[in-house]
């Protein structure tokens, strides 16, 4: 019987030039994730949040899937259940990963390798930008198994494509294409699976040098922009603006335009 591996293992970590990688490395199941992978992925946005070595992060797997969801023959859903059991575990788990992407202080991009599936194919539509292989594809496939979508999904997709269309994709869970994908607005871009690679890379060193303050507060001010009312999201925009104006990213960029150099930002 083969050992067991670690999630350290199973979920891969580097940072190397400001970016922290964070890799799925589960192929033989297309990278579907277990409770203890979850955790880790959840400790290492974290962990990047309050890095301040970290200015970027990509999320992405290996083989022929981005992830295929939750592990369901691990956890509550393998065994016996009581009352209460389903809502805890999902509070706790999925949508605890899905909310450790949102809330991450970092912009993080998916690099979608392959299949996202279910809980998968939400973890890579909370990230802040998301690049897809061409082979790639996305799967609300939770009505196939006579699930309700999990992880964040209903609150995602209307925001992002519209609740017609979200209805569409959940109620029938056919494969969607990364072409396709795009064109709704869920990826940003589509490139060929050779070129994947060197699009993240070019994409995470752009936002690795930017001025990574501005860019939390950015991402905060749009994730919470759908969810509160003009005074309310005025309010937020004028107190994230005071509070950026105090960083040396602020004045490094304001000095560099009465200059005329270009900024040099440091995450600060």
């Amino acid at each position: 019987m083969e050992p067991e591996k670690s999630a350290e293992s199973l979920i891969r970590h580097t940072t190397d030039n400001h970016v922290a990688r964070i890799t799925l490395n589960r192929p033989e199941a297309l990278n579907a994730i277990t409770p203890d992978q979850r955790e880790r992925i959840i400790q290492l946005l974290s962990d990047a949040s309050a890095d301040p070595d970290v200015r970027a992060v990509v999320l992405t797997g290996t083989g022929r899937g981005f992830c295929a969801g939750a592990d369901l023959r691990t956890g509550a859903a393998a065994g016996e259940r009581i009352a209460g059991d389903v809502a805890r575990t999902l509070r706790v788990g999925a949508q605890r990963l899905i909310g450790a992407v949102l809330d991450c202080e970092k912009p993080v991009i998916a690099a979608v390798n392959g299949t996202a599936a279910g809980l998968g194919a939400h973890l890579a539509f909370a990230c802040d930008l998301v690049l897809a292989a061409e082979s790639a594809r996305f799967i609300e496939v939770f009505v196939r198994r006579a699930l309700v979508p999990d992880g964040g999904g209903a609150y995602l997709l209307p925001r992002l494509i519209g609740p017609q269309r979200a209805k569409e994709l959940m109620f029938f869970g056919d494969a969607l294409s990364a072409a396709d994908a795009e064109r709704l607005g869920l990826v940003n871009r589509v490139v060929s699976d050779g070129e994947l690679g060197k699009t993240v890379g070019e994409w995470a060193a752009r936002l690795a040098a930017a001025p990574t303050r501005a860019l939390a507060l950015t991402k905060q001010l749009v994730n919470a922009s759908l969810d509160t009312d003009r005074a309310t999201a005025f309010a937020a925009e004028a107190a994230a603006q005071e509070i950026n104006m105090t960083t040396e990213d602020a004045r490094e960029g304001l000095a560099s335009f009465v200059e005329r150099r270009s900024p040099e930002y440091r995450g600060r």
